[in-house]
């Protein structure tokens, strides 16, 4: 259904044709329908990331021009690579919009029918944008407007700035992070739990972008491994990623697998690429991002991609007006890689992606959300988006609740697991901002000491295929899911994935019981220390398949490792023999088999 047609004023000769070449989503027709039904001061719109925000923003931004109801355009990003995106899309439908405009510069010149500016912008010179607002009658469309409640100085700029304008459209595509900071212009009603919460006037979810085809299902490649690293006090520790550590032990271990120096890296940064050769051979054009904590973490990142891929990739570093250029070029090549630190993770448009790596310590769900983004929206049917995480719980979690709609929850402070986890990444963010940050602001000492990356399982659709024990990178057993064709239905996927599954456990079952037979008289034949090894091998290997059980059910580790001491007998894992452990290991790849089936 295309846009309605209203009558075409003189200063906009482009509305008509424009009007009758655009062809809106069944969203946002719904949504542009639900906003002038309304005609509202103010309206919220919560989309999926590459669901088409700007196209419908900009849809009733062309609307209110045409009926003289505003006569200028006020555009806030988080970003000055987003201010020029927006630009560029609203002069593709003949709004001229000025990304250049700093705030106190005075008049713009008269071609232009709006400005772009980012929120630290508007904090720099919010006096300057009212006095602005005050003389028009202006529309103001609040990108991602989550970040206006990022510090109650953003927060306080864009209320005073815009207080005066006729409208205000607000726009978010990432799950809301709960704070004590209300976000500007934003409706609250109180919740069941008597917490006020936003209230968007319409919402298009991811599974109903799911649903509709515009948005890609996404297939999540986890990899866990051993790690070591040295505390600052001269410990070395060593752990497994993946399995239950506390926080801080999460955090050094991941740290350590994102170590450039290290194995895991590498190997994961090899996997993808692998993935990426394998998605090319169905869509000649798919790239790659990887998303990195740093600069210094890029540049080396970059480094070991070009000795990989064979080919240079490109390197987008900062918010700077030469990474807009890289980002734009990306964009339109067939150029295989890109590495960025946090600026492609929100809002930018790189329709290609196909294939990420997330190699960031940052994991709060807004982030992550904004990241995912980056890689679903839709270009033609069958065509799926292949992330690489660390097996981080944080981040399976997020991966398994990426249909999970979050509002604003107003009054909260920051107390919950989550919200210190999402502290540390402010704090991190800082100071990867500045680049001048010491492990002592960071609050993590540690140094790396090695890594080694082990494909854990896929995560698909909320289920986790694949988890049958160790499989080390490079062997044909990560192959069968690096190898999935490029383009397939939803629906083809999740067979394929389970049938994989089915033949690794088959595979397993028809070797297992004289293979471990043996392998448990051969262990009674063999020194103690060999033994002893033994035995961590397999408690390692039942509390992966015991974490891989819980991100599937959400059953407590605890709950089912008693569950499995019921069915087959014995002590505590860490007192149980081999046999009994194996028996273990067994009984929970049954259960895993049964629920895929």
């Amino acid at each position: 259904m295309s846009t309605p047609e209203l009558p075409l004023p003189p200063a906009y000769p482009d509305r008509a044709a424009w009007g009758t070449a655009t062809k809106l989503r069944a969203w946002q027709q719904a949504a542009l329908s639900a906003y002038f039904e309304r005609n509202p001061k103010d309206f919220l719109a919560v989309a999926t990331p590459g669901a088409g925000k700007t196209t419908f923003a900009l849809t009733v931004a062309s609307e209110l021009l045409s009926r003289r109801v505003v006569d200028r355009i006020v555009i806030v990003a988080p970003t000055e690579h987003l201010k020029a995106q927006w630009a560029d899309a609203a002069d593709r439908v003949g709004i001229p919009i000025d990304p250049a405009y700093a705030a106190g510069a005075g008049r713009t010149n008269k071609d232009f029918v709006g400005v772009a500016v980012t929120y630290a912008g508007v904090a720099t010179n919010p006096l300057a944008l009212r006095i602005r607002v005050e003389r028009f009658k202006t529309l103001v469309i609040l990108d991602e407007v989550h970040h206006a409640g990022d510090a109650l100085a953003w927060g306080e700029a864009v209320r005073e700035a815009f207080e005066p304008a006729t409208r205000r459209l607000a726009l978010t595509g990432t799950p809301f992070r709960s704070d004590v900071n209300p976000i500007p212009f934003v409706t609250y009603a109180p919740g069941p739990d008597g917490i006020p919460r936003s209230a968007a006037d319409y919402t298009y979810g991811y599974s109903r972008a799911l649903a509709d085809h515009v948005v890609r299902p996404v297939l999540f490649l986890a990899y866990s491994g051993e790690m070591q690293w040295r505390t600052r006090a001269g410990d070395e520790i060593a752990a497994r990623l993946g399995e239950p550590l506390t926080k801080d032990m999460t955090a050094h271990a991941l740290r350590t697998a994102l170590d450039p120096s290290g194995s895991w890296i590498p190997s994961v940064l090899t996997a993808a690429d692998r993935r990426l050769s394998e998605v090319r051979r169905h869509v000649p054009d798919a790239g790659g991002l990887v998303i990195a904590t740093d600069q210094q973490s890029a540049r080396a990142y970059a480094k070991q991609l070009e000795q990989i891929a064979g080919e240079k990739p490109t390197l987008v570093l900062s918010d700077e007006k030469a990474a807009s250029k890289r980002i734009a070029a990306f964009s339109a090549d067939d150029s295989r890689w890109m590495v960025a630190v946090r600026m492609v993770s929100e809002g930018v448009d790189v329709p290609r992606l196909a294939v990420g790596v997330y190699a960031t310590t940052t994991a709060t769900p807004l982030f992550f959300a904004q990241a995912v983004g980056r890689f679903v929206r839709a270009r033609r049917r069958g065509e799926t988006a292949s992330i690489f995480l660390p097996s981080v719980p944080r981040l399976l979690t997020h991966a398994s609740e990426m249909e999970v709609e979050r509002d604003h929850a107003l009054g909260r402070a920051v107390t919950d697991e989550a919200d210190i986890f999402a502290a540390e990444d402010d704090l991190l963010a800082q100071a990867q901002a500045s680049e001048a940050a010491s492990d002592d602001e960071l609050g993590l000492p540690f140094e790396a000491l090695g890594s080694e990356a082990v494909f854990d399982h896929v995560l698909y659709d909320g289920a986790a295929f694949g988890h049958a024990g160790e499989v080390h990178v490079g062997s044909d057993e990560e192959m069968d899911f690096l190898g999935i064709p490029g383009l397939l239905e939803p629906d083809q996927m999740r067979d394929l994935l389970r049938q994989r599954q089915a033949d690794r456990a088959k595979k397993q079952q028809s070797s297992r019981p004289s293979d471990r037979r043996a392998e448990l008289a051969a262990a009674d034949e063999v020194p103690a220390t060999a033994k002893h090894e033994q035995l961590a091998v397999l408690r390692r290997e039942l509390n992966g398949l015991v974490a891989a059980w819980h991100h599937r059910t959400g059953q407590p580790h605890g709950v089912t490792h008693a569950a499995l001491r019921k069915e087959c007998g014995g002590p505590a894992a860490a007192a149980a023999s081999a046999e009994q452990l194996s028996q273990r290991i067994d009984r929970i790849r049954e259960w895993a088999l049964r629920r895929t089936s």
